[in-house]
């Protein structure tokens, strides 16, 4: 017999089978004796009270015998001379778009701009060190997309777009562990993830899908209101019918390249402001009510959200034991983000603290759908020039900030490029600025002890989602002027994360096939 049970316990109990077994029989009422196995479905922390719990789901294998659980990938069938799908774009909408091609009998192609994952760490390390922008290769662009070398967060929100566990168990069946399907806020890891990334290539290599490295889009060629083929910076000239765009939040030549062709396109709210960084400890001590969590418990996150003079402020992409990386994808600006091993190890915590923005903050820019990129971008190049012109980033202590201050020294950060003292008002809109603050003063009351002068921010967080949305069809999820052309994932406003960009992408590729086939 198996049976579903539900239990609260320690952080020391719930990590140790020995322990958990003798537990849940306690709790179950159960003869240790009788239990074979004790399988964890559901885990997450409960940190409200004094004392730091666990709360587990579990299976309670009664008498029974446990052969353990192997998630199969599923039977992909060899499609390298079936009608093809051309996908541009090899981040997480575009990756899975093209296995979910497969597996429904059609031929993915994916032309990526930016180079294979492992090529890619060189031109990050000439980023990190060098200060040095590669346009087609950045830790925005290249195999597997922002997500790949961005810490690799699961969790979302958006399970009404559909099946969550689906792409997580494909991700486990590629590699990640199964700690995935039961953390309540899963997490692979930058060091994992491109080995994941690589698996998920070869499989499409594997079955007769292909996928085009260095290989930029310049050109979409349409007729009569319906996509018939690809131009390439390679010359390249890919004849199609059927196109799934999948180029992230970043693409902004491919923005610009559909205003030129008047393809539309919307300007879309999205946040900016800044990414925070303090001692992993200190939040630990917050978050846990103690002064040492212990060998037990995972290094603690937070998330926030506050409302400032009619807007929202909030925490986002939040990662604990991790760094803070350059995400710059053009000379002349700077970009911070935020990544995190897999056992998020380091000593610093950071988070992106951004504030929402409107469409009527874009109002300098005119009507134009690209407005919102615009603004975006005008921000991240002056903190360019008020960093001092390289990828140094214009940064505060936390406190300095509040009280608007110029830092007289900076604490040590794990942004690699180098951080230049600055007054972040000379980066940021006035109202940004003042929200920034007010917000922060109002984060210390619920967090006591978050404002401190050991914090330190950087300039800017911009690259929360896409400034751009590219309309389509509900039904068909087609654009809603071009046939054969689906706007997907994060690039087209759809999702926000590699799980609904994942999820996004599957739903393109079935809608597409659907249409090749009829």
């Amino acid at each position: 017999m198996i049976k579903n049970f539900q239990l609260r316990t320690s952080p020391e109990i719930a990590a140790t089978q020995e322990l958990l077994h003798i537990e849940v029989a306690k709790q179950a009422r159960l003869n240790s004796k009788d239990i074979t196995h004790v399988e964890i479905l559901k885990r997450s922390i409960d940190a409200r009270q004094q004392s730091v719990k666990i709360n587990l789901k579990v299976d309670i294998y009664i008498n029974e015998v446990y052969d353990g659980k192997v998630i199969p990938l599923p039977e992909y069938p060899e499609v390298s001379k079936e009608n093809p799908v051309y996908i541009i774009g090899a981040g997480p909408a575009g990756l899975f778009a093209a296995l979910r091609v497969i597996e429904l009998g059609k031929k993915p192609i994916i032309l990526e701009r930016g180079k294979d994952v492992r090529t890619r760490r060189r031109d990050l390390k000439a980023l990190n060190i060098e200060h040095v922008v590669d346009e087609d290769s950045n830790y925005c662009f290249g195999e597997g997309g922002a997500g790949t070398y961005s810490d690799g967060k699961l969790y979302t929100r958006s399970k009404k777009r559909g099946d969550v566990n689906r792409i997580l168990e494909l991700l486990v069946g590629f590699g990640a562990t199964s700690d995935i399907l039961v953390d309540a806020h899963p997490h692979i890891g930058t060091n994992k993830l491109p080995a994941i990334i690589a698996d998920i290539r070869e499989k499409i290599i594997e079955h007769g899908g292909e996928v085009l490295f260095e290989t930029r889009v310049t050109d979409l060629i349409i007729d009569n209101k319906e996509i018939q083929g690809i131009k390439t910076a390679n010359g390249d000239h890919f004849k199609t019918n059927h196109v799934i765009l999948a180029t992230g939040h970043s693409a902004r030549d491919m923005f610009e390249l559909l205003e030129r062709k008047a393809i539309k396109i919307e300007a879309k709210p999205f946040a900016l402001g800044v990414r925070v960084e303090h001692p992993q400890q200190l939040i630990d001590k917050i978050q846990y009510n103690c002064d040492y969590r212990g060998e037990f418990l995972p290094p603690s996150p937070y998330s926030i959200v506050k409302q400032i003079n009619g807007r929202g402020m909030y925490s986002f992409c939040m990662c604990p034991g991790g760094v803070i990386a350059p995400c710059a994808t053009s000379p002349g600006e700077v970009v911070t983000n935020g990544w995190s091993p897999s056992k998020r190890d380091q000593p610093t915590a950071n988070s992106g603290i951004v504030v929402e923005l409107k469409l009527s903050d874009f109002t300098k820019y005119g009507n134009s759908p690209l407005a919102g990129m615009y603004f975006q971008q005008e921000i991240e190049q002056t903190a360019w020039s008020v960093g001092g012109e390289t990828q140094r980033v214009p940064a505060q202590r936390l406190t300095d900030f509040v009280e608007g201050k110029v830092s007289n020294s900076l604490p040590e950060t794990s942004y690699k490029p180098g951080t230049t003292s600055a007054d972040l008002r000379t980066v940021f809109p006035e109202f940004i600025h003042q929200i920034l603050r007010s917000g922060f003063k109002e984060f210390g009351k619920s967090m006591k002890g978050y404002m401190t002068e050991e914090a330190i921010i950087h300039a800017p967080e911009s690259r929360t989602s896409s400034p751009v949305r590219i309309p389509r069809d509900y039904n068909t999820l087609q654009h809603v002027e071009i046939k054969g052309l689906y706007p997907c994932g994060e690039g087209a406003g759809y999702a926000g994360g590699i799980i609904s960009a994942a999820i996004d992408g599957e739903k393109c590729a079935e809608r597409c096939v659907m249409t090749i086939s009829s």
